[in-house]
């Protein structure tokens, strides 16, 4: 089994910047992919961001060039730094990863709000 524990997240003005975190622990050994989805109230699941294992990453266009998405493989960790923040990235943020299958993370609230 593999756990993941997000942290991070919480309110933050347009304009600004927030990052997530998510340490994996338990049977990691061999963990792959990385990554963050989204889902806002009343939408569907949505990719943000994945890495791999040897860090190439994919983003969603709409994030591209205001979110950053990182591993440290030592840590078992991802991150995602968000910047430039925008109304429309309220959202629950879920981290994942690929060990033998994928698992999720708890969800962060993420709000962007004047």
């Amino acid at each position: 089994q593999v756990q993941l524990v997000e942290s991070g997240g919480g309110l933050v003005q347009p304009g600004g910047s927030l990052r997530l975190s998510c340490a994996a622990s338990g049977s990691v050994s061999g963990i792959g992919a990385m990554g963050w989805y989204r889902q806002a109230p009343g939408k569907q699941r949505e990719l943000v961001a994945a890495i791999a294992s040897g860090g190439a990453t994919n983003y969603a266009d709409s994030v591209k060039g205001r979110f950053t998405i990182s591993r440290d493989n030592a840590k078992n960790t991802v991150y995602l730094q968000m910047s430039s923040l925008k109304f429309e990235d309220t959202a629950v943020y879920y981290c994942n990863a690929w060990v033998m299958r994928m698992y999720w993370g708890q969800g962060k609230q993420v709000t962007v709000s004047s």
